[in-house]
């Protein structure tokens, strides 16, 4: 039986996350790669730290979604402005649909503060999340820099890389009109990666066996 680095046993409740991740070890040489096994890595997040104390990984989204990306728009050029209304509006509206989260979009960079309802009922429908859609939730949430954004990919309202083309959507209007160095664009691959290895991980925590 496989164990995490703080002592406990890696008892998932998925057997297609449990076998997934039973690979990860086979495919390692004589020197393990942890940068090699993602699933490992976030199910060690979800047992060591997420399982015996859930709040102050609520407390980090919440943060998120009180100054989440898709929620501060562009005041120029036009051309952004209309693009960020484009992608991300549909998202606040369906967040309003499923769970009755209204947030509400600014102007600009300057931190705003978001309806306390709101984060109240995003609040109670997160703390209903177990350890692994959490772990994954959160996780997604640090790289694109909003939990709208991840939620929806958590919940399969996007794919990995739609999450990532919209998280990216500032940066990819920069790269259109001034060019993208390597180490960019090294960097931009690593995140699609990253977000496609969480959705897989997400996807195999919730298969029923």
């Amino acid at each position: 039986m496989l164990r995490t680095p703080a002592g406990a046993q890696l008892r998932l409740g998925s057997r297609s996350l449990t076998e997934a991740i039973a690979e990860e070890w086979r495919a390692q040489g004589e020197r393990l790669r942890p940068a090699a096994m993602p699933l490992t890595q976030l199910a060690y997040t979800a047992i060591d730290r997420v399982a015996p104390d859930p709040r102050p990984v609520l407390d980090e989204l919440l943060g998120y979604a009180g100054t989440d990306l898709v929620c501060y728009r562009a005041e120029r050029p036009a051309e952004l402005a209309e693009r960020q209304q484009r992608r991300w509006q549909p998202l606040l509206d369906d967040l309003a649909r499923r769970h009755d989260v209204l947030l509400c979009v600014h102007q600009g960079v300057v931190p705003r503060p978001q309806p306390s309802a709101a984060l109240e009922c995003l609040g109670r429908h997160l703390s209903a999340l177990e350890p692994i859609p959490l772990t994954g939730l959160a996780s997604a949430t640090s790289i694109c820099g909003s939990l709208v954004i991840a939620l929806a990919l958590a919940e399969g309202r996007i794919t990995p890389d739609e999450a990532f083309e919209l998280s990216q959507l500032d940066e990819t209007y920069q790269i259109e009109n001034w060019g993208e160095d390597s180490e960019a664009a090294a960097r931009r691959r690593s995140l699609r990666q990253e977000l496609a290895d969480i959705h897989r991980f997400l996807t195999l925590g919730q298969a029923v066996n």
